[in-house]
């Protein structure tokens, strides 16, 4: 039978801004203004590498926000018609990573280890001695672990580093078509050219970091199905599961909540620089008190209301995850409504600065409304500040995750999220013998995803901020003839 769909608050908001990237893409394909700015985006060689690490997180999270419940098989009894549905909600991601979900062990494994971390105690011989038992699924394939173990390992790596180099190839094939086809060039022509590092796009660079990830995805896919690949927690899940599912509540939290800031900081800080007067002392007195509030006390109290609410309205919701995911939602729009403040305070300094120009003067003499020169004059020339501030604050608000969940006031503990993976290793670090593994895979993919959004986030500043450094474009490099460089010498 067909499963049963769910659409989460999340999933929603989700979608529709994959949709508004979509019908962005359309639109700077069409104006050359803007396919002017983001190819100076992409001239930056980190912009360039980390855009194509978070697209990969963005295919994970579209994979991960498609949520569904699988029907349960018939009662003797039932009435003809009535579908029964399972508690537990699923993802697209859950599906592809089936195996992972379904290898759950007792409790803590060493990544890629085929015994339990802890011992158990068991007769040998007529003696008791503690030893550590072997995993049930990690590793069950070996029949003598002790000799085949490193030959296994070996080959899976082997194997994972053949499919991951096919698929960059195949990638680099593609590439190089799409630019011959573009510059009407040769294939080998374009794809010496991009060896060389000619035109002022850096396609080596990024075809370097192609390399690397698809490697690194190949080696894991390949081990990930006989061994955990980062080991195992306390209640025997795999960490490597957990981690990957933290990359869609990172990026929900990220997005959602920039967009939360948008509408009163884009309003109210066009409002006070275009009216000035007592309009703008009452903004500035309300962001100035907001500001003066510690964000993080000030957003802890507000979670907080929002738990008591969810506690004493638990009909509200028909399975956990529903749950979960509108604390999430309005976590979101928490963290929103409660750092808007410094958008504000830049968009109010720069409409101080248009309201004097030529042309919104001219306007305002025509007797042209105020809402109108403000919607049609203003907000265009202030957009820039608010992609760039928007892509900057992106990973800010994902460390902020991090700390409110760290000190158990951000997502719901049944989410998996870098700063629920985080406290729960810092009991585990104190342990003897130290169990590290859940911290370093949290940290390293925390670390991977903010480092990748403020690289980007530098690239979009650089190429979309007035006062950034000019981008000046790559000349061809010209290869002199042998013959010609040995009559010149």
């Amino acid at each position: 039978m067909s499963p049963k769909f769910v659409l989460l608050w999340t999933d929603a908001t989700t979608w529709a801004l994959i949709l508004c990237m979509v019908v962005y893409a359309v639109a700077v394909a069409r104006s050359p203004n803007l396919k002017a700015s983001w190819r100076k985006v992409f001239r930056d060689a980190p912009a360039l590498c980390s855009s194509l690490i978070l697209g990969l997180c963005v295919l994970l999270t579209a994979a991960d926000s498609i949520h569904y419940r699988n029907a349960l098989p018939p009662v003797p009894g039932t009435p003809r018609g009535v579908v029964a549905y399972d508690t537990v909600t699923r993802s697209g991601l859950d599906w592809l990573l089936s195996s992972l979900i379904e290898s759950r062990e007792d409790t803590y494994s060493r990544p890629l280890d085929y015994l339990s971390y802890r011992r158990d105690t068991a007769s040998i011989n007529g003696q008791l001695q503690r030893i550590s038992p072997r995993l049930k699924h990690g590793g069950a394939h070996l029949s003598d672990p002790d000799h085949q173990w490193a030959a296994d390992l070996a080959s899976r790596v082997g194997t994972g580093l053949v499919l991951g180099l096919a698929l960059a190839v195949a990638c680099a094939l593609a590439l190089f078509g799409l630019l011959a086809r573009t510059r009407r060039a040769g294939f080998l022509e374009t794809a010496a050219s991009v060896w060389r590092k000619e035109g002022d796009i850096p396609w080596r660079a990024g075809l370097w970091t192609l390399v690397v990830m698809a490697t690194l995805v190949g080696v894991t896919v390949s081990l990930m199905g006989a061994y955990h690949v980062f080991g195992t927690d306390t209640t025997g899940n795999d960490v490597l599961y957990q981690s990957l599912k933290c990359i869609r509540t990172a990026f929900v939290i990220g997005s959602l909540s920039t967009i939360a800031t948008l509408p009163l900081a884009v309003v109210l800080g066009i409002m006070a620089g275009y009216f000035r007067g007592w309009v703008d002392e009452v903004i500035q007195y309300f962001y100035t008190v907001l500001s003066s509030v510690p964000n993080i006390l000030l957003i802890a109290a507000c979670v907080l209301m929002v738990q008591v609410f969810l506690d004493k309205h638990p009909d509200m919701f028909e399975t956990g995850v529903e749950r979960a995911d509108v604390k999430l939602a309005l976590l979101c729009a928490v963290l929103g409504l409660t750092g808007w403040a410094s958008l504000c305070r830049l968009l109010r300094a720069e409409t101080m600065k248009l309201r004097e120009l030529d042309y919104v003067q001219a306007a305002n003499a025509f007797g042209v409304s105020a809402t109108r020169i403000m919607v049609r004059h203003v907000f265009p020339n202030v957009a820039h500040l608010m992609l760039i501030v928007t892509v900057l604050d992106f990973s800010s608000l994902i460390l902020y995750e991090a700390v409110l969940s760290y000190v158990g006031v951000g997502v719901d503990p049944s989410m998996n999220s870098f700063g629920g993976m985080l406290n729960l290793a810092r009991k585990e670090m104190s342990l003897d013998p130290m169990v590290w593994w859940s911290f370093f895979a949290a940290f390293g993919f925390m670390v991977t995803v903010v480092l990748s959004v403020n690289l980007f986030a530098d690239g979009v500043r650089d190429a979309f901020d007035p006062r950034a450094r000019a981008f000046r474009p790559r000349l061809p490099v010209t290869r002199k003839p042998a013959a010609q460089a040995r009559n010149q010498g």
